[in-house]
């Protein structure tokens, strides 16, 4: 039976740090697009995912590129202009957590690398290799150039093109993975819960839908997030965080008991706000709290929200 997306997807994160982790062994710097083109060779798109999207650029390249943002999130893998790099907990990770299940109920949870994991070394004689790209892992425009020659397409050329892709797919994802980096200790709560052995991977294939570049919960408890004032969007504190394998954005946060108003602001601003029922500038959002950890959840395709 062919794997969803979901498997898929947390298969090909955990082979990025497997050749990040090889990169290290044999002293090559490997750039995002060879990391991604040999993580999708190794887990080859099943059908669905070897859909092309605008700009030729399959399903399942996209959902991994942004995905990657976990990785960072967990803090074993940091991308700079230089590259991506994989910390000394990443390669500790792929010995933690050495099958899907496992990765992807950690990764999820955000649970640290065990103490006393070691960091993996090169078995004896190692010596790097790399799995040919598959065809689908090129974009249309790199394909309509292999036609125009007799020979077969290098895997380096083929490499290029997909770094290419992930660097368009990056810049997209750039505003999510910078929240990230900037790290909120509130948001690992009940929402990083970790999911039972067996279930990590039961939700159908991954749909995309375009996302804003940023969300906020903008309301009149946004000092209670560490933000300067109340229903102000532009704060960092005030941001939600994208899932992309769940679709949704989300805000953790530890309040008081009481009761509270907030709107869900696009893109810092109030150019584009949503309030009750998903109405666009709309009444606001009423939530009437306990105490203690709050989780907010906001699906910009239904206009959806979600509070527990």
């Amino acid at each position: 039976m062919a794997k969803s997306t979901a498997e898929n997807t947390f298969l090909r994160l955990k082979t990025v740090l497997d050749v990040l982790t090889e990169g290290v062994w044999s002293g090559d710097a490997l750039n995002a697009g060879q990391v991604l083109a040999e993580a999708t060779a190794r887990v080859p798109f099943n059908e669905h995912e070897a859909e092309l999207l605008s700009g030729g650029i399959p399903r399942g390249h996209k959902t991994l590129t942004s995905a990657t943002a976990k990785l960072v999130k967990a803090g074993w893998l940091v991308k700079g202009r230089s590259g991506w790099t994989i910390t000394e907990d990443g390669m500790r990770a792929t010995v933690a957590y050495p099958d899907a299940v496992s990765f992807a109920t950690a990764l999820d949870a955000g649970a640290p690398v065990p103490a006393g994991t070691p960091v993996p070394a090169a078995p004896a004689g190692f010596v790097r290799q790399t799995t040919a790209v598959p065809e689908t892992a090129a974009p249309v425009a790199a394909k309509a150039e292999a036609k125009k020659t007799t020979r077969k397409t290098p895997a380096k050329k083929a490499a290029a093109a997909v770094e290419k892709a992930a660097k368009v797919l990056e810049d997209a994802v750039e505003p999510v993975v910078k929240a990230v980096r900037k790290g909120k200790a509130s948001a690992k709560t009940t929402d990083a819960a970790a999911p039972a052995a067996a279930e990590p991977f039961e939700d159908a294939d991954v749909e995309t839908h375009p996302q804003p570049e940023a969300v906020a919960v903008a309301g009149d408890f946004n000092t209670f997030l560490g933000a300067p004032e109340n229903w102000a969007p532009q704060y960092d504190e005030a941001q939600m965080e994208f899932d992309f394998l769940d679709q949704l954005w989300k805000k953790s946060a530890e309040l008081p008991a009481g009761h509270y108003t907030f709107k869900i602001a696009i893109n810092r601003s109030w150019d584009e706000n949503y309030g009750a029922f998903g109405t666009f500038d709309g009444p606001n959002h009423e939530l009437y709290h306990d105490g203690g950890t709050v989780t907010i959840r906001y699906n910009h395709s239904t206009r959806d929200i979600t509070i527990n």
